[in-house]
């Protein structure tokens, strides 16, 4: 099922049978209005140079690197450019089979022929043997669905791959990564020097396809060739400068709020269900996704909780589903109106 068709889905299951708990609402800007800043009323010039030092000291990442933070329009425009680089450059492309369509809807713009990769009920890297192409392997940190940081020992795994070959680079999507600084794991594998960074002001402060950074590894000439060619507006620019340095504690609050809106989901599923979400999914910063071992079907006629199937979000083999915490009943304070 895709994501337009389980949304009217939702829509009439919700119309009717009103006693379902919906737990699957999945568009956190409007879930979250209330918090995002607003832009600049005028504009002034500002240089993507400074935006990318002040993003370096924000996540607390050494300043020396500034000439390898691309500032760009978000994940998904970095991610296209990306994507043109390995279409010249033949590389192979692994994506997760089942975090974000649109991964493969970009990549398949870009010309390439993407491979996937599980990553429910746990990530399952590739095993395929490494050749003289240049192979990128996507992971998001934290991974939604899953609803979690990278372990240890997943983390471990990724750069045993990375060994395997010295043709083998990273792309780290990091947008879910709320806080400051990056994950330890997401940190590691950094210092690996074989990691392209994403990130963006996509779910911090609720403003997608407006500003981001990525942080190319060393000696990328051409990527940064490409990025400083395709820039933000100056009204993006603008913006950006405006949520890095007013509206700095906007992330924070984010994840004071998605934190009490997961409470109240907890509060209201029957113990059978909220037993079988992971530990780490529950306890996981920001997170408003969280997978459950039970078919979406029994949850609903068993359990009268509206979740969504794993379906939606990709290619999948694993009988679960996700739950959400963004719907309306669980707001700890009453919606503002806009």
């Amino acid at each position: 099922m895709r994501f337009d068709e389980f949304q009217e889905f939702r829509q009439r299951q919700l119309g009717a049978s009103p006693s379902l708990l919906d737990a699957a609402e999945t568009n956190v800007y409007r879930a979250l209005a209330a918090l995002r800043p607003q832009p600049p009323a005028e504009l002034s010039t500002v240089h993507r140079c400074d935006l990318a030092r002040a993003w370096l000291r924000r996540f607390e990442l050494p300043q020396e690197w500034s000439g390898r933070a691309m500032v760009c329009r978000g994940v998904r425009h970095g991610l296209g450019v990306v994507f043109n680089r390995l279409r010249a450059v033949q590389a192979r492309l692994w994506l997760p089979g089942d975090v974000y369509p649109v991964y493969f809807e970009l990549a398949r713009a870009a010309g390439l022929t993407p491979t996937s990769y599980p990553t429910l009920p746990a990530p399952v890297l590739p095993t395929s043997p490494a050749d003289d192409r240049p192979e990128y392997l996507l992971l998001a940190n934290p991974s939604k669905p899953l609803g979690r940081y990278l372990s240890d020992a997943e983390c471990a795994a990724v750069m045993a791959w990375l060994r395997e070959s010295p043709h083998r680079r990273l792309l780290i999507d990091s947008v879910y990564d709320l806080g400051t600084p990056f994950a330890a794991g997401t940190r590691r594998l950094l210092d690996t020097g074989r990691a392209v960074l994403l990130h963006s002001v996509t779910k911090g402060w609720l403003w997608p396809r407006t500003f981001g950074v990525v942080l190319l590894g060393p000696a990328q000439p051409e990527l940064a060739t490409a990025f400083r060619a395709d820039p933000p507006t100056p009204a993006q620019l603008n913006l950006a400068a405006r949520l890095l340095t007013e509206h700095t504690d906007v992330p924070r609050q984010v994840v004071a709020e998605l934190a009490a809106r997961a409470q109240r989901l907890f509060e209201r599923l029957p113990a059978e269900v909220l037993g079988a979400i992971p530990l780490a999914s529950r306890t996981c910063p920001g997170n408003y996704f969280f997978p459950v071992d039970i078919p979406a079907q029994t949850l609903q006629h068993e359990y009268g909780v509206l979740a969504i199937p794993v379906g939606v979000f990709g290619e999948s083999n694993w009988s679960g589903s996700i739950l959400t915490s963004l719907a309306e009943a669980f707001a700890p304070t009453p919606v503002v109106a806009r």
